[in-house]
């Protein structure tokens, strides 16, 4: 399969909720990660097809929360409803939010990360914390690739709120 082309470090802005079915990890922060993000990736790519209401098996979303101290990772699918939650699993709705946008790569999260908050900081955004909502990692499964695509998803404060 080749790799699907996103345009690398690209910035916008999208409003979407979203309704996500998955697992999620516990770690002291930052010493626990990327650890603990990849073991409940792992974990869960293993689970994932007991999903039977998935919009797309090959799409991995990781919303998180941090406080500086230990963070909460999740490896999740996102899913038409909430009515079948397998056992161990958690289902939950983001509700709708605007969302500062880059697309990245496996390789180059890192930069993507600094890039994200250096142009919201130009835009005049400011972010958004824990207040029903929290950032996400978007990873598109491919096989046969270097480096897989990402999005990351920062919410960001509505002025109409």
């Amino acid at each position: 399969m080749e790799n699907k082309t996103m345009i690398q470090f690209h910035c916008e802005t999208i409003r979407r909720e979203y309704q996500l079915v998955g697992q999620s990890l516990t770690a002291n922060f930052p010493n626990g990660f990327p650890d603990a993000a990849l073991q409940i990736q792992s974990q869960f790519a293993e689970r994932r097809h007991e999903i039977t209401n998935a919009k797309d098996q090959e799409v991995l979303f990781s919303p998180y929360m941090c406080n500086g101290i230990f963070a909460t990772y999740f490896a999740c699918l996102e899913v038409d409803d909430l009515i079948l939650i397998p056992h161990g699993m958690i289902g939950f709705k983001l509700p709708n939010v605007t969302y500062a946008k880059i697309n990245c790569t496996t390789k180059t999260i890192g930069e993507a990360y600094s890039r994200i908050f250096e142009w919201m900081k130009e835009k005049g955004y400011e972010q958004k914390f824990l207040d029903q909502s929290c950032p996400i990692e978007i990873y598109y499964f491919e096989e046969n690739v270097e480096e897989e695509n990402v999005e990351i998803l920062i919410p960001i404060r509505d002025f109409i709120e």
